[in-house]
């Protein structure tokens, strides 16, 4: 399996590397929090791009000013635009006035010079494998500042967590080897999403998912599946592949049930997933959501919008997974023809710039046919959340927990207001 790799020239490795010798290594932390503590009432339209460098297995000493580098190339396009070395290792950058989808291409080129070398030690501090974030900084701006702040208050020492060793190539191999032979439906659950506006049915479909945590323990104990990007994406398009033989075999446990199914986009248009399209029982036709996560999305669009053609003709209907509320104020979810739009939950939702907040209500309330799901909900209060915000359906452990008790979400929700 070949990876391509992006280089830096030959000029711009140098005068990094010279940079970085000639200068005594200097930190931003103070810089950026005067900064964002001066203009804390002039966050409307400001966004934050965060290179996780911290994460890398193999620190590259020069990361920091290869980073501000590539970024640079966006500056002559930006209304503002500001880099900051942060004293883990981290690149911030401020900016306003730039297309997203520029953004993006820039973030992908720094992420692919470095992971073509090294892989990451971890998710980010936004539970992401990827070594770069983009955020509206009105929305994370509490989490910014703590950010910076929890740095300063442990400069005597950097903590780096333990983790496993990221599965090689020739342990993904045997994995999958190991996947044909194995029976997959202890690793296949399933997880409601609740509809708690009025008029409609209690459910709107359950989502089939894998659970790669137990699956890693119990096939690949010694070795992180999920550490290096490249090959976690091939190996969650095979096991697309065996997760769809397996449903071949049967869905009459889920019958009477419309379901949602994980799946890359690559998998959707392959001769795996036509055969599955073949036997898939004449009851399900029309009943069955394809959720795609929202960096597939981004980095093939071309691919996406060729399947959603072909949902559309095969009457599927297509989510569009991972979302925060930055994506849902950047993306025309009806012109991507989105049949809903999942969220996740996070409680720094609660804690949104009331302008921002206002925005991101009228975003989700302008989107005529796309419905939205407000995901990972763990509490009552991110069901509440959800009601006030006009986000009809809602999926989680807190929903799991009040099915359980075989009460209804509408009520518990209803509930929760009038306590």
């Amino acid at each position: 399996m070949g990876r391509d790799r992006v280089r830096l020239s030959t000029t711009e490795k140098q005068a990094a590397v010279a940079a970085a010798k000639d200068q005594k290594p200097e930190f931003d932390n103070d810089k950026l929090l005067n900064l964002l503590r001066s203009a804390k009432n002039e966050l409307q339209g400001m966004r934050l791009i965060h290179m996780h460098l911290s994460l890398l297995k193999d620190r590259d000493p020069t990361g920091q000013m290869m980073v501000r580098s590539i970024i640079q190339e966006l500056a002559s396009k930006a209304s503002y635009l500001q880099s900051f070395n942060i004293s883990n290792g981290d690149v911030i950058v401020l900016y306003k006035g730039l297309k997203l989808t520029g953004v993006t291409d820039v973030c992908q080129t720094v992420e692919q010079v470095f992971l073509s070398k090294t892989t990451l030690t971890g998710p980010n501090p936004y539970k992401e494998y990827s070594l770069y974030s983009i955020m509206e900084l009105a929305l994370n701006f509490i989490n910014v500042i703590r950010f910076i702040e929890e740095l300063q208050a442990t400069e005597t020492g950097h903590h780096v967590t333990e983790t496993k060793p990221p599965i090689t190539l020739e342990e993904l191999g045997k994995l999958e080897r190991s996947m044909q032979m194995f029976d997959l439906s202890p690793f296949l659950f399933n997880q409601g999403i609740a509809n708690i506006g009025g008029g409609e049915a209690d459910m709107e479909y359950y989502e089939l998912y894998i659970s790669i945590k137990l699956l890693q323990e119990r096939l690949c104990p010694d070795y992180d599946i999920t550490a290096n990007k490249w090959l976690f994406n091939y190996f969650t398009a095979n096991l697309d592949q065996s997760v769809l033989r397996a449903l071949n075999h049967g869905l009459s446990f889920m019958r009477g049930r419309r379901i949602g199914i994980n799946i890359n986009l690559s998998t959707v248009i392959s001769t795996g997933f036509v055969k599955f399209d073949e036997r898939l029982p004449i009851d399900f036709r029309g009943q069955v959501v394809l959720e795609v996560s929202k960096g597939d999305l981004i980095e093939n669009l071309p691919l996406f919008n060729e399947v959603v053609e072909f949902a559309q003709d095969r009457r599927y209907q297509i989510a569009v997974d991972g979302l925060n509320p930055f994506w849902v104020t950047n993306f025309d979810l009806e012109y991507l023809n989105a049949d809903y739009a999942k969220i996740f939950w996070s409680n720094d939702m609660l804690e949104m710039e009331p302008s921002f907040e206002k925005y991101f209500r009228e975003r989700i309330s302008e989107q005529d046919r796309c419905k939205f799901i407000l995901a990972r909900c763990d509490s009552v209060s991110s069901l509440v959340y959800a009601h006030k915000m006009g986000i009809n359906l809602v999926q989680g452990r807190a929903v799991d927990n009040i099915l359980r008790k075989g009460v209804s979400v509408r009520e518990a929700i209803a509930h929760a207001k009038v306590d």
